[in-house]
């Protein structure tokens, strides 16, 4: 029988504490310190998470903004700029000079 890593020599007994008071009050304590510490790093990790993407959306709104404005600057530049006449193409001339 395979144990419960798949390992084929280790039956799915061995190893296992069947009696909870195995374990002392200290190593309880302890357990539950390192697990206070893992879930407050992990509590930090989220913070830092959520903050990064609040800024990320700030700077994505943000750069949209710039290409707006942007966009707006070049078109009103185009606008005011004057345009020049348009000149007749001598190749379109449909006179023929005799």
């Amino acid at each position: 029988m395979s144990g419960p890593n798949g390992d084929p020599d280790i039956s799915a007994d061995d190893g296992i504490i069947e009696d909870e008071d195995e374990f002392s009050e200290e190593e309880f304590a302890a357990i539950d310190s390192m697990l206070d510490q893992i879930s407050s790093c992990l509590d930090d990790i989220e913070e830092k998470n959520d903050s990064l993407n609040g800024k990320l959306h700030e700077l994505l709104e943000s750069n949209r903004q710039a290409r707006r404005d942007f966009r707006e600057r070049l078109n009103e530049e185009e606008q005011s700029r004057p345009h020049p006449p348009e000149e007749e193409d001598p190749a379109r001339d449909t006179q023929t000079p005799h």
